[in-house]
């Protein structure tokens, strides 16, 4: 056992201890807790609440990953300088074979150090890309050399559209609609049925912009934009029934939407077509790129990434690699997956290591050594809910809702131990990142130091946690107010339920929710 697979064998150790004694909270936040068995959340004066995260993960939370069956095994044969086109025709040939159950079949590599030049590519639902041994003794290794590319890029490549299509849209008539409310009220509910996915769409109004102070944005004598005024937010749901006027989602909605600020002009459109790649992931891999001392601009060897609905990466080794996993789309789980950087990165713009830019994520048992990065960064617009738990990291990076207004992250039991959580407004910073986040919460965390800030008319929450409260003002101003502080409760005190993720999921599914996801 080499001295990395030690390093991810303590720290799922140490998780084993900690979810051993889950239950010897001592203290109760005001905003969840338990009465007669059950949550109860304390709604905001406005009747907002802290997002119910359980939906986050694979299939929608609270089922276990599947184990493929190996439909196709690549030998290791010492001496082969590339071994790039022979991976990827194997995961062609099996991308090829027939559905099953909803599964195609698993490529399985034999112990040995595989040499890639290029990015292997799962274009197909229902494949796998497996290593041998198990997971703190990874033998399958794939060695990245060779021009910029990706270790793995699951995606259908096709192309994309943003664009949303109003022709048969429908009008949300409520006049507030409380962040973690699962329905609304519409102008018509013959539109759409119950199964149909839609776009919640929040505009981006002159009004908005000024009440969220995102209109004074001035950087070098240049005006910054946060977010254009006539653009939309969009947040994807699935109707699970429509009676009357109201229509009711599958999942609750993580923002809120006040019709003061949107010219009365939330609208419910059909969503857009998405062609991801389902039911597919990486599993017991070692991924090794050169050591990259560079600016993130210039690095040359990314880990993953993923365009995906329902797919996971699950016991995953990455050392050197930079802005090493990022997931796009929803229902991912990215379980035990360990990010390595020695080489110190250079420049004062950091790379992401995890970067989770889609909704109903879950980070389970990750971690990530290294400095001068950002150990999880959101980018913009994007709509959770996102769940890290119980994750580790070393080093002074940090987890940031980064820019432009991403909304709904829980971060359950996880350890920054030189660096910490920023619900933040970032200002002028990044041509104008402004807002990064509202409606977020760290639940039992430890961090060197939180920075957690409350944009107006929305919350961030800080409950049972450990680490010095930064106060700071909006970046570059050196005699203008402090930001707003957001919610701290129950700060240097451990709260029950211990997780907050584990407790939601269990009230929502049961138990055995909790059993299929090895909790």
């Amino acid at each position: 056992m080499n001295k990395w697979s030690i390093i991810i064998l303590s720290f799922y150790l140490a998780l084993c201890f900690q979810t051993a004694g889950a239950t010897k909270g001592k203290a109760e936040s005001s905003w969840v807790y338990y009465k007669d068995s059950s949550l109860v959340y304390r709604p905001t004066p406005r009747g907002d609440r802290i997002v119910d995260f359980s939906y986050a993960g694979y299939m929608g939370g609270g089922v276990a990953l599947p184990n493929v069956k190996v439909a196709k095994t690549v030998k290791y044969i010492q001496g082969i300088s590339d071994y790039t086109d022979i991976i990827q025709n194997a995961i062609d040939e099996v991308s090829a074979m027939s559905v099953n159950e909803g599964f195609r079949g698993a490529v399985l590599l034999e112990p040995g150090e595989y040499r890639c030049s290029r990015s292997l590519v799962i274009g197909a639902d229902g494949v796998v890309v497996r290593g041998s041994g198990d997971p703190t003794n990874k033998l399958s290794t794939i060695v990245m050399f060779g021009d910029r590319h990706a270790a793995f890029t699951l995606d259908k490549s096709t192309k994309r559209s943003n664009r949303i299509s109003f022709k048969n849209g429908i009008k949300v008539l409520d006049q507030y609609v409380p962040c973690g409310s699962l329905s609304v009220h519409v102008s018509e509910t013959n539109q759409f049925k119950a199964g149909d996915e839609v776009m919640i769409c929040k505009p981006v109004t002159k009004q908005w912009l000024a009440f969220m102070r995102m209109n004074d944005l001035w950087r070098n004598g240049k005006q910054q934009t946060w977010i254009a005024e006539g653009s939309w937010l969009t947040t994807r749901r699935t109707i699970k029934e429509s009676i009357h006027d109201q229509l009711t989602f599958t999942v609750p909605l993580v923002d809120s939407y006040d019709a003061v600020y949107t010219n009365d002009s939330t609208m419910l459109v059909p969503a857009t077509e998405e062609d991801w790649v389902k039911q597919s992931g990486l599993e017991n891999l070692r991924i090794v790129a050169p050591a990259q001392s560079v600016n993130h601009t210039a690095s040359k060897y990314f880990g993953v990434r993923m365009h995906g609905k329902d797919c996971w990466l699950r016991d995953l080794d990455l050392l050197e690699t930079m802005e090493s996993v990022h997931t796009t789309g929803e229902r991912i789980t990215i379980r035990r997956v360990s990010i390595v950087r020695k080489a110190k990165h250079e420049g004062s713009s950091k790379p992401a290591e995890f970067a989770p830019d889609g909704g109903q994520i879950l980070m389970d048992q990750c971690q990530v050594i290294g400095d001068n990065i950002w150990s999880v960064g959101i980018g913009a617009k994007v709509s959770g809910p996102i769940v890290l738990l119980n994750c580790r990291f070393y080093g002074d990076g940090r987890f940031q809702g980064h820019q432009r207004w991403s909304t709904a992250f829980l971060l359950d039991n996880c350890i920054f131990d030189k660096g910490g959580i920023d619900f933040m407004n970032r200002g002028e910073m990044g041509s104008g990142h402004g807002w990064g986040t509202s409606w977020s919460v760290a639940w039992n965390c430890t961090c060197k130091d939180f920075v957690n800030q409350q944009p107006p008319g929305c919350y961030n929450w800080v409950i049972g946690s450990f680490g010095k409260k930064e106060l700071k003002r909006r970046p570059f101003s050196t005699t203008g107010p402090f930001e707003e502080e957001g919610i701290y409760d129950s700060h240097g005190q451990n709260v029950t339920p211990r997780s907050l993720y584990l407790a939601q999921l269990k009230e929502r599914l049961g138990q055995q929710a909790l059993t299929n996801i090895g909790y």
